[in-house]
């Protein structure tokens, strides 16, 4: 049986890790290497690209960078995510404020170190990356449009990092990224219709609180139909393999989205559709490996060589 003292260090463990949002990071840095391995270094073999030392800082470095991100984040909209999200909010509340400073300014200090292995031009990105986040929480995410086209870029440039490093500017990475762009902003205004409570209260100018509701929705049904856009390019002119599947998957699943996202009204219908966005996230990362089956089973080769 574990001892007070013991139950106590754990419950901090876990608030800390619900603040970071450890699961999120951890998705973060999968995707990473996944992308690594089947989309930006595809040329190399997967041993070589898992072994590689610049490659696990430029991940960590990232993955550093997105846990103070969320630090602050969650410094700033304490109050607001006290009515929106109450019971994770106690969890979070377990660990001290100053502590949760302390250890953002840990992390982004790490971040810099690690990158600064690979070189200058890293320290730099990630530099202003830290900025960016900060900038973001303590101004931009109360502006309309702005903070969710600032908030969408933001999710997205853990991975413009690691494609710079490969060098590799096919334009099918350019396209799987504008799919992944569109995606995640229809999160982040699916987001601001489950938080209206929340934001109302503290008055953040959010697009939904601002235009309405009506407006808001009508913004995401634009962007769902310009996911049609990169989803036909990379089925039809792209070679994708089976992740053909996938996007024709997604289409499923964004139409149904839309037939529930305008028969909603409530925050628990709005979670129930930020759900499905989550999983199509999710299921992307992991459909990258259905790109080519040859190359997986290649690139998988190397666990039993080790």
């Amino acid at each position: 049986m574990f001892t007070r003292k013991q139950k106590h260090v754990l419950l901090k463990f876990f608030s800390m890790f619900s603040v970071v949002r450890g699961y999120n990071i951890l998705f973060v840095i999968i995707a990473q290497y996944l992308a690594s391995i089947f989309i930006f270094a595809h040329d190399k073999p997967a041993k070589q690209v898992l072994l590689d030392l610049n490659l696990l800082m430029l991940v960590l470095a990232s993955a550093a960078v997105i846990a103070g991100g969320y630090i602050i984040n969650n410094f700033y909209d304490s109050e607001k995510d006290l009515i929106n999200r109450p019971n994770k909010t106690m969890l979070d509340r377990l660990v001290s404020q100053n502590t949760k400073l302390s250890f953002y300014f840990v992390l982004n200090f790490s971040a810099v170190i690690l990158a600064s292995y690979v070189s200058f031009k890293p320290v730099l990105f990630f530099s202003v990356y830290i900025f960016a986040i900060w900038f973001y929480s303590h101004k931009l995410k109360k502006m309309p449009i702005v903070g969710n086209l600032v908030s969408a870029i933001l999710t997205v440039i853990p991975f413009f990092v690691i494609f710079v490093y490969y060098k590799n500017f096919d334009t099918v990475i350019f396209v799987h990224a504008s799919f992944l762009f569109l995606i995640v902003s229809i999160r982040e205004l699916t987001k601001d219709l489950e938080n209206i409570k929340g934001d109302l209260t503290l008055n953040y100018r959010t697009i939904p609180i601002v235009y309405g509701e009506k407006i808001s929705k009508q913004m995401i049904s634009a962007l769902v139909a310009l996911t049609l856009i990169p989803a036909y390019l990379l089925v039809t002119k792209y070679q994708v393999g089976k992740m053909n599947f996938y996007f024709l998957l997604c289409e499923i699943l964004l139409i149904a989205y839309l037939v529930l996202l305008w028969k909603s009204n409530t925050k628990t219908h709005y979670l129930w559709l930020h759900n499905i966005l989550k999983f199509i996230l999710i299921a992307g990362v992991f459909s990258i490996v259905l790109i080519d089956y040859d190359l997986v089973l290649n690139r998988l080769t190397f666990l039993f060589s080790v």
